[in-house]
């Protein structure tokens, strides 16, 4: 689909009172997927901030998260910023991976830092990106699974830069880059495929 199409189309859902009101999940939490190809990753950026503007001039009150900034963020309120970019010269690639999913853990750190986020603003819709920035110290499935309870008030888009697919033999799967195939994550819904 091209860009412009895809811009209508998640215009249209977000803004819609089906999305805003989360009918039509069965009862399941209002996570979405907005799977884009790797190479669309400017595009999309840039997408997304067209869509942010459009949504918030409707009058939907918008929060974006980047988890990338997040994670940087989080790095610097517990004073380890600097230590990590002293060491990464000097460590192995999975003894860094070892250490960054140490400090920004999902249960743990990274989810309460969201939740956090969540609570100091009012908002409507919640949109997460940063997810090929953030692989692999930090994976999608456990960002989303961990949210499950803290995010499940307002309808969350996550900004997904592979493909999300369901199928009968293998289920669901969030595959990142179109060639990771992450652990299996059943919970949210394509936006693709959610009428508006």
């Amino acid at each position: 689909m091209p860009m412009q199409e895809r811009l209508q189309h998640l215009f249209s859902v977000v803004s819609g009172q089906r999305f805003l009101n989360k009918q039509g999940l069965g009862n399941e939490v209002p996570f979405f997927i907005c799977p884009y190809r790797p190479e669309e990753a400017v595009e999309m950026e840039r997408l997304q901030r067209q869509l942010v503007t459009r949504l918030e001039q409707a009058g939907i009150k918008m929060l974006s998260i980047n988890l990338y900034d997040l994670a940087i963020e989080i790095l610097k309120e517990r004073d380890i910023w600097d230590q990590v970019l002293e060491l990464e010269p000097q460590v192995s690639k999975d003894e860094l991976k070892e250490l960054l999913q140490g400090v920004l853990d999902p249960e743990a750190h990274l989810v309460p830092a969201i939740a956090s986020k969540l609570h100091s603003v009012e908002f409507d819709v919640l949109f997460l990106s940063g997810v090929g920035e953030v692989f692999p110290y930090i994976r999608s499935h456990n960002v989303l699974n961990n949210l499950q309870s803290t995010a499940k008030d307002q309808p969350t888009v996550m900004f997904f830069p592979g493909s999300y697919t369901h199928s009968l033999e293998t289920g669901a799967s969030l595959d990142l880059f179109g060639r990771l195939h992450d652990d299996k994550y059943y919970r949210a819904f394509n936006i693709f495929h959610y009428e508006a």
